[in-house]
This record gives C-alpha cells, sequence and structure tokens, in this order.
C-alpha cells in the first residue's frame, strides 16, 4: 500500500487535546506515552490568556521534585526532537519516521478556536510537519469485554485512498480536532483521524485498553513501532474492574450482555462495511453525558451511575 507523505516516514504530528475530545484520557493517553518515549521537548506553545476561561478550565498547583509548589496553566503545545529518548532499547518507538516524530497535546480552548487552530498549524508549518493524526474518544455503546474499536476517516480524498480510511459522515457538533484538521487540510497539510470507542458505563476512569487501541491503529496507519510499557497489563486490571462491578449488578450485567451481543453481529464475518459504518455513526450521535462526550457541547454531571442512557 503507497502511503500519503507524513503517514510512512515523514515527518508526522500527532494530536490530542483534553476534554470533550478524550473520552477515558484515552487520546491523551497515547500522546503522552509517544513523547515521553521519545523524549520530546517543547518547540511552540500558545499564550493561555489568549484562549483560555480559567473559571471552566483551572489552573492547577502542583509539588516538583524539588518540593517547590507551582502553578500549571492549561494550554497547548508542540513537542518535537531534541531530548533524551529512553534508553532502554526495548522501550524506544522505531519505525519510519520515528527520529522526525512531533506530539501536539493541550486542553481545548475556551474561545477563538480559529485563532488557536491558526496558530498551531502555522507552527506545524514552520517544523516542516508534512502529516497530522488527531487522536480521539468518545463515549460510546461498547463492551469492555471486548477490543476496543478505532474508527480512522479523513476527509483527504489521497489520504482515504492510500490509508483505505473513510470519510466520516458525521454532521453535529465538534470538538477541536475538526478544527485543526480544516485549518491543516487548507493550507495543505493532509490529517487523518483516529476515534477510539470507551464504554460509556465507566465514563469516569481512565481507560487503558483504549489507549491501547489507539496506539495499535497508530502503528497500522505510519509503520511505526510503539513499545507498550505496563498498558497490557494495566487494561487487563481495568476490565477486571469492571467485570467485579457488573459482577455485583445483575442490570448492569444483563446490558453488558446486550451490548456484547450487539458487538459481535457488527464483527460477524457476513457483516457489510457499510453497516460497520453506521454502528460508528450511530455512536457519534449517542455520545455519553461527560464533557468529553455531550452531542451539545455542555457540562454534565460527573457522578452518573453505569445505567443506559435513554432509548440504549
Amino acid at each position: 500500500m503507497n502511503q500519503p507523505a507524513g503517514f510512512e516516514g515523514g515527518r508526522l504530528l500527532v494530536v490530542a487535546f483534553e476534554g470533550w475530545n478524550d473520552a477515558g484520557e484515552a487520546a491523551t493517553g497515547a500522546a503522552k506515552l509517544l513523547a515521553e518515549r521519545l523524549g520530546l521537548v517543547e518547540i511552540a506553545a500558545v499564550d493561555p490568556e489568549l484562549y483560555f476561561d480559567y473559571q471552566f478550565t483551572r489552573p492547577t498547583v502542583v509539588v516538583a521534585d524539588d518540593g517547590v509548589r507551582r502553578l500549571e496553566w492549561p494550554g497547548a503545545a508542540i513537542l518535537g526532537p531534541g531530548g533524551t529518548p529512553t534508553s532502554d532499547d526495548e522501550e524506544r518507538v522505531t519505525g519510519p519516521g520515528a527520529a522526525t516524530l512531533h506530539v501536539l497535546i493541550g486542553a481545548e480552548p475556551a474561545r477563538t478556536w480559529k485563532g488557536f487552530a491558526a496558530e498551531l498549524v502555522d507552527a506545524a508549518l514552520t517544523a516542516d510537519i508534512e502529516g497530522i493524526v488527531l487522536l480521539g474518544a468518545m463515549l460510546a455503546d461498547a463492551p469492555h469485554t471486548r477490543p476496543l474499536s478505532v474508527f480512522a476517516s479523513s476527509e483527504n480524498r489521497e489520504v482515504r485512498e492510500a490509508l483505505g480510511v473513510d470519510r466520516s459522515s458525521y454532521e453535529g457538533p465538534v470538538g477541536i480536532l475538526s478544527v485543526i484538521a480544516d485549518q491543516a487540510e487548507r493550507v495543505g497539510i493532509p490529517t487523518v483521524s483516529l476515534w477510539a470507542s470507551v464504554p460509556h458505563y465507566v465514563h469516569n476512569a481512565p481507560s487503558p485498553k483504549a489507549v491501547l487501541a489507539l496506539l495499535g491503529k497508530l502503528e497500522e496507519l505510519t509503520g511505526l513501532s510503539i513499545p507498550r510499557g505496563n498498558l497490557e497489563t494495566e487494561a487487563k486490571a481495568w476490565e477486571a474492574g469492571v467485570d467485579a462491578l457488573a459482577a455485583d449488578d445483575e442490570d448492569m450485567a444483563g446490558y453488558i450482555t446486550q451490548l456484547e451481543q450487539a458487538r459481535d453481529a457488527v464483527d460477524a464475518p457476513e457483516a457489510s462495511g457499510e453497516a460497520i459504518a453506521q454502528e460508528f455513526e450511530r455512536y457519534l450521535r449517542r455520545r455519553g453525558e461527560g464533557p468529553e462526550g455531550r452531542a451539545d457541547g455542555r457540562e454534565g454531571p460527573r457522578d452518573e451511575p453505569w445505567r443506559p442512557r435513554d432509548g440504549a
């Protein structure tokens, strides 16, 4: 398969944002793992005063290794080569383009989205980025006992043909990832979006299983080899923890069984690609109640029980 520039061996930028686009902290979890493995350092950052409402995304106080308390402000930064990669050969990211891989991690801004996206895309151009992979994670009707699916899409026709991905037919509210993708395509940087499905009934906990799913799809599209570290063990522990919750709740267990049956039907050999795409579109339109998934973009309650949403 011929890959377009930037997706195998080119200068690639992997993008992830906290908040609406990051159910189970899966997208930022994958991006942070890449940045740590590669020893990336900050090469460009936005001024948070321009884009963030601190009453909505508050700064946090942390204690540094030297015992000094300091404030960390919400923001967004592009990280690039220049630091010291992990010294353990078994933990290094390898493959085409690994030496020039860049990562953008940030919090979704509260205002001036067009300017925010334009500033970051300009920084990507300065870094000679040739392709962008946008990582997202959504709350979905996905059983935790099955492999968590990742939907890949692109608005770029050449990317779709080269990578064999679809063009999303979703219509509705979007997050900052879609704005950055639009800006990037306008200046000639091809993009592809990867969205992991996170079980909505465990939306309060980070999902290492979804992180694994995103990393696997990223490897598939780019040819990179990304060591998982302890993620496999953490994912098994996460799944066992949800199993334990379901074992104590007959209704929850029955609901998960229904999700498993629906997923198995979609995964059956006779299931068409169109059916699978329709299932993903249904996921998009029925996102969960957390701020990372609400279709109306509003803040949702954090302490809701596992129960199915209306109409599930």
